[in-house]
């Protein structure tokens, strides 16, 4: 029997620790505003960057820009970064993940859940139409590793929530095992966007406690 051809190594990256931000009501309320969940995933993605610089990238003025981040800072989502120039200011996010857990009573909690869910939303659909317009264009290893699927599973709320920490667990840990965003990748590597949705089908549950559904 012949010796089998020796593989190559393969290289395994320790895990690393994801920083993250929980932000209280009034943060998350600044965190609202299209132009600023832009920016923060701006260098969050792409790493330090100078308001000149986003005002291009966004359209914006620098002024208009400048306003914005200082509204991040002031709420811990972004910092000051080093930067060898002393002429501009640089800017970096401060944390990888903003964690919002869901609120579980009404009200302001509410609302600014809401808030918060519907400029996501917005953003989440312009980056999927935009990944769309590519997609014919993408490498056919790239239009193999994109999916677009909807799944419908009968479940009861326990077992959804269970589903869906298990869901994010695994996304997470590939995320720890990466390279952090921003800073420089190997050259097959690329930005991979997951988003993850999950929630009752619309129309099936009733919309307020004692509501009949009908």
């Amino acid at each position: 029997m012949k010796n089998p051809r020796p593989q190559p190594a393969q290289s395994v990256t320790a895990p690393r620790t994801l920083s993250r931000v929980v932000p209280d009501p009034t943060a998350l309320k600044a965190l609202t505003h299209p132009v600023r969940l832009r920016m923060l995933g701006m260098l969050r993605l792409d790493g330090p960057a100078t308001a000149t610089q986003l005002a291009a990238r966004l359209g914006l003025n620098s002024g208009a820009t400048s306003y914005h981040l200082r509204q991040l800072a002031q709420y811990g989502f972004i910092e000051e970064a080093p930067h060898a120039s002393r002429r501009d200011r640089w800017w970096r996010a401060s944390h990888e993940l903003t964690s919002v857990p869901a609120s579980e009573v009404e009200g302001e909690g509410l609302d600014l859940d809401l808030a918060f869910n519907q400029a996501i939303l917005s953003l989440q659909v312009g980056h999927m139409q935009q990944a769309l317009e590519e997609y014919a264009e993408l490498p056919a290893e790239w239009r193999k590793a994109s999916t677009a699927s909807d799944i419908i599973i009968p479940m009861t709320a326990e077992q959804a929530e269970a589903l869906t920490r298990r869901l994010t667990d695994i996304i997470l840990e590939a995320m720890r095992v990466a390279p952090p965003l921003g800073e420089r990748a190997p050259p097959d590597m690329v930005p991979f966007s997951i988003m993850l949705h999950a929630f009752p089908y619309p129309g099936r549950l009733p919309h307020r406690e004692g509501d009949d559904g009908s």
